[in-house]
């Protein structure tokens, strides 16, 4: 460089206010020349300029030098460097110093006023700045040409504003780190996010931060004061947060000509701009506002100075140089800066002063000591750094290898937050630094990759982190699409996922559109838009297609939910009538009323016909006006019971009624059975369920925890069941087990046949229906009042029968020894499930529900597996089969020539006897008198009783049922040859059953036949 006395090139103050152009024209004159070079206040900038110029010159023209970054190409014609960056050594034919005025600046003015004293172009040189630098320029600077500019656009003061209500394309300004983020945060919540920009970021991450604010996905920015050193953005209003800043020793108001330079960023080119405060800032002061809108401040008055001369003849002597003063009255000596304060505490150190021998260690120990403080951390801290570094240099020529790695190693990870990262980034800055100097590390070109490389990827954590922690993506994009007014085309998955342009704004559940939950209500009302916006044609769509589809894709629960297509879309609650129901469609706010009201129609009228298809037999016993008097009250009970109704419950109703009404009652389907009155097609499958809901709404519960699976005959029975539940799942409660109504009276009517004084088996009939083993068949028996008795006898073996077989024979007939088989089954019960003994009908109801029935091997087959597999775990088995197979003797006992055995039951009931209540057994006054003799009358803990009163039980059952016989023998011929078998005691004489009672021709001709023919009916 040439002093300003030596200088024989052009001097130029290109002085004036920001948005006048002055970069600009600076760089396109340095183009003009052969070789330039431009020392900007900023890396940021640095960084920004330095592209702009290596897209119009070519990479390999240009280089960029600042404290952590060297760009230098072989054949480098123009420079781009940071002011403290610029070499000392090169001769160019333009120079040019940007924001010139920092030469009053308390912390680096001494660095822009040794370039305005000292640099120059060899041909033409241009000082870049304020206003307020002419009188000092002109007096410093005596040959310097003056040029004004104005500025291009105007600049209004607008007062205080709210963030919430500020306008795009918004600059917040803050002063600290902790303001930056609260600020950011702040907006994310209130609009939706913002850009982050500071002067500690890397240039990598600033550009990120400031791409997104200038392709406007986000409307904010919120940056320190480093905006104001000429980064050009697309700006509308600056708002200051605050007027104050600390400037590294107090806090201080800021200058007018400082506010000035900030808020001049708003309005770029000819577009205006405007600026005013936010937050806890006070208002700006009429007059300082109205100097900031016309470009009036006062002129600078001292420029920050430090001696140049440097003496390195010794420690003392570097530091006394530096402390000089200058003997010019406009040149103030700047305060101690930090390369000062540790070059004073460094030489304080008698390890470090033994190594300051010559000239040369000192300018070495200068030249560490001007390594930054990018860790902002304590002066000894600092200081200990840096004398590592000196040593290492002294030493060995370099800092080793190995050390250096251990300490970048430490930082090279990219998890962690915003501030962590930061951190890092900050460290990675100091050995950049180091990477860059000439000759301090031994291979400079592998760690100013690696450092930079690492400083890359953690700028980009940094960028992705502030993004995360600073805006939302979603309302952002999804804002800006609503402010142009563009068309939205959602994307919904299988699950109902709704996305717009790739952000998830909720789920779709049939026409009930889920919101996902914004952490603000701006957030909630842009979702909420887009919402609207987005799925009205599709809803539009979806119930049209839900107008024209089939019943069969609707379903409903006991609950009232009806769905389609496995989406839930309605509701149904009681109505004015228990078959009458209201109907109600699940259909969010966001859509047309139209929509609304075709789902409603449909789903109303799904209801309707279901109702109808399956509940018809009782609609029609309430429509059919022949029905009247006793008939009309006992259809009143029956409806209320929908179908199913025990018969002892009415028993004084049905005993009332005559021939004809119960003849117009069997018109509808109405069977009187032993146990139950029902209607047999309401115990299908789907009638359960409509009558389940029926009932569910009408009583205010939603409970279906006794409704069956389809297709079973018998289901376990929970001790806490209702008799009510059970009936209106079609059961009948049976001990343990609940079988079938229509089933337990087809075993009534099988039941009636049989001798039970004499006792008999259980038929392959009887195990069919219930579909139960031996063991299961007999629980119930007991339950209907039967005594059931095991026992035991020898297998017949069929001729035809394998020896080496699995079973190897099965039972006679004539001895019922039962296996249940498919094959067996020719019938049908009121499922269409087949049973034995009736043929098979043509159900056309079945056909109607789209059921196919299985087969009859099937069926009784799986309702024996299901039924027996949550029975008696010690007495019966899933499959029926597999019961009878247990019980016959392994392979080895029918090798070894031991009978085979199969288990039977014999059921007997006693005839029932009119027992006055006065003649119970009352306490003897043995029992009275004697306590102990009445706990042998008790059970015991185990529940068995003692055997005395065993014995004296059986001995008085003997008795009365001795007695009874005797009476019955003595009127009856057929009683009186059982006596006298009994008393010929004849062993192991099978017993017979009474002959049936022949019946009487009829003569049809006879009035009475039809009534005779009733009877038998009934």
């Amino acid at each position: 460089m040439r002093s300003m006395n030596g200088a024989d090139g052009r001097v130029y103050a290109v002085l004036g206010p920001t948005n006048t152009g002055k970069t600009q024209f600076a760089i396109e004159r340095m183009l003009t020349y052969s070789s330039g070079m431009i020392g900007l206040p900023l890396r940021l900038l640095a960084r920004e300029v330095y592209d702009k110029v290596k897209r119009m010159k070519g990479r390999a023209s240009v280089a960029l030098v600042t404290g952590e970054e060297r760009i230098v190409p072989d054949q480098a014609l123009y420079w781009v460097c940071t002011v403290e960056a610029m070499p000392t050594g090169s001769i160019v034919d333009f120079l040019a110093v940007d924001e010139i005025q920092l030469c009053g600046d308390p912390e680096r003015g001494h660095v822009f006023t040794d370039r305005l004293l000292n640099s120059r172009g060899k041909l033409e040189t241009h000082f870049l700045g304020a206003e307020t630098m002419r009188d000092v320029i002109a007096e410093l600077v005596p040959d310097a040409i003056f040029q004004r500019r104005e500025r291009l656009s105007n600049l209004t003061y607008t007062g205080a504003k709210k963030i919430s209500r500020m306008k795009a394309r918004t600059a917040i300004v803050g002063f600290s780190v902790e303001d930056i983020y609260a600020i950011a945060e702040h907006v994310r919540r209130q609009r939706g996010g913002a850009a982050v920009v500071m002067g500690a970021l890397s240039p990598r991450t600033r550009n990120a931060q400031v791409e997104i604010f200038q392709s406007g996905e986000v409307d904010f920015l919120v940056a320190t004061d480093a905006i104001g050193m000429g980064l050009n953005l697309d700006i509308s209003h600056v708002a200051f947060s605050s007027l104050a800043k600390f400037d590294g020793s107090k806090i201080r108001r800021l200058a007018a000509n400082e506010l000035a330079q900030i808020a001049g960023r708003a309005g770029r080119y000819m577009r205006p701009g405007t600026f005013g405060v936010t937050g806890d800032a006070e208002p700006i002061d009429s007059n300082v506002a109205s100097a900031i809108m016309e470009n009036r401040f006062a002129p600078l008055r001292r420029l920050q100075w430090r001696n140049s001369d440097l003496d390195c003849s010794s420690a003392a002597s570097l530091i006394d140089s530096l402390s000089a003063t200058s003997s010019h009255p406009l040149l103030v000596r700047a305060r101690n800066a930090a390369d000062l304060l540790a070059l004073c505490e460094i030489a304080n150190s008698s390890e470090v002063r033994s190594r300051l021998r010559a000239s040369k260690d000192v300018k070495l120990l200068w030249d560490v000591c001007q390594l930054p403080d990018f860790r902002k951390i304590s002066i000894f801290d600092h200081s200990e750094l840096l004398k590592q570094v000196f040593t290492f240099i002294q030493d060995r020529g370099f800092i080793p290898d190995d050390w250096l790695d251990e300490q970048v190693g430490r930082i090279d990870r990219t998890d962690g937050d915003v501030d962590a990262l930061s951190m890092r980034i900050a460290f990675v800055r100091t050995w950049t630094y180091v990477a860059q100097r000439q000759n301090w590390v031994e291979d400079c070109n592998h760690w100013r990759e690696r450092t930079r490389d690492l400083e890359d990827r953690l700028s980009d954590a940094l960028h992705a982190g502030l993004t995360r922690r600073f805006i939302d993506r979603r309302t952002t994009v999804l804002l800006g699409r609503l402010k142009r007014k563009e068309d939205f085309v959602p994307n919904i998955n299988d699950k109902g996922e709704v996305t717009v342009d790739g952000q998830f704004i909720g789920r779709l559940e049939g026409f009930r559109f889920r919101q996902d939950s914004g952490s603000t209500p701006e957030e909630t009302k842009v979702l909420r838009q887009t919402a609207v916006a987005a799925l009205g044609p599709e809803l539009s769509l979806r119930s049209s297609r839900l107008y024209n589809s089939p019943n069969s894709e609707f379903d409903f629960s006991s609950d009232g939910t009806i769905t389609w297509n496995d989406h839930v879309v309605g509701r149904v609650s009681a109505g004015p009538s228990l078959f009458v129901l209201n109907v109600e469609a699940l259909v969010s706010e966001e859509a047309a009323p139209v929509v609304r009201e075709r789902v409603e129609r449909r789903l109303s009228a799904f209801i309707e016909q279901t109702i109808e298809a399956t509940c018809e037999p009782l609609l029609s016993m309430q429509a059919d006006e022949e029905i009247s008097g006793q008939a009309r009250g006992f259809t009143y009970r029956l409806v209320e019971a929908l179908g199913v109704i025990k018969r002892s419950e009415v028993w004084e109703e049905v005993k009332a009624l005559d021939q004809d009404q119960r003849r117009g009652l069997r018109k509808h389907g109405v069977r009187f059975g032993q146990y139950c009155i029902f209607i047999p097609s309401l115990l299908k499958p789907l009638a359960t369920r409509v009558r389940w809901l029926l009932r569910s709404l009408s009583k205010g519960t939603t409970s279906d925890s006794f409704a069956p699976q389809t297709g079973l005959v018998t289901i376990p029975c929970a001790p806490d069941a209702s008799l009510s539940d059970c009936l209106l799942s079609g059961y009948y409660p049976l001990g343990e087990r609940a079988l079938r109504v229509d089933m337990l009276e087809r075993l009534a009517d099988m039941l009636r046949e049989k001798d039970a004084v004499q006792g008999f088996e259980a038929s392959s009939d009887m195990l069919s229906i219930t579909g139960l083993s031996q063991e299961g068949f007999a629980s119930v028996m007991r339950s209907l009042g039967y005594v059931s008795e095991r026992g035991e006898r020898d297998r017949v073996k069929l001729p035809s029968a394998s020896p080496d077989s699995e079973i190897s024979s099965v039972a006679a007939p004539d001895e019922q020894d039962i296996e249940i088989k498919g094959e067996r089954d020719s019938g049908q019960d009121i499922n269409g499930t087949p049973v034995s003994g009736q043929p098979a009908p043509q159900d056309s109801s079945s056909e109607a529900e789209g059921k196919i029935e299985p087969s009859a091997e099937a069926s009784v087959e799986s309702r024996a597996s299901a039924v027996d597999s949550e029975g008696d775990s010690d007495a019966e088995s899933s499959d029926p089969q597999q019961a009878v197979a247990r019980e016959m003797p392994s392979k080895e006992d029918r090798s070894a020539g031991k009978p085979e055995k199969v288990v039977f039951f014999t059921f007997t009931r006693k005839p029932k006897r009119k027992r006055n209540p006065a003649h119970r057994r009352r306490a003897g006054p043995a029992e009275r008198e004697n306590p102990a003799e009445a706990r042998r009358l008790e059970k015991d803990a185990d529940g068995r009783a003692p055997k005395e009163f065993k014995r004296r039980e059986n001995a008085k059952r003997d008795n009365r049922v001795d007695g009874a016989k005797t009476l019955d023998n003595r009127r009856s011929n057929a009683g009186k040859r059982r006596l006298r078998q009994k008393k010929s005691n004849v062993p192991d004489q099978k017993r017979t059953a009474p002959h049936a009672k022949q019946k009487r021709a009829v003569n049809p001709d006879s009035p009475f036949a039809v009534l005779l023919e009733l009877k038998d009916r009934l």
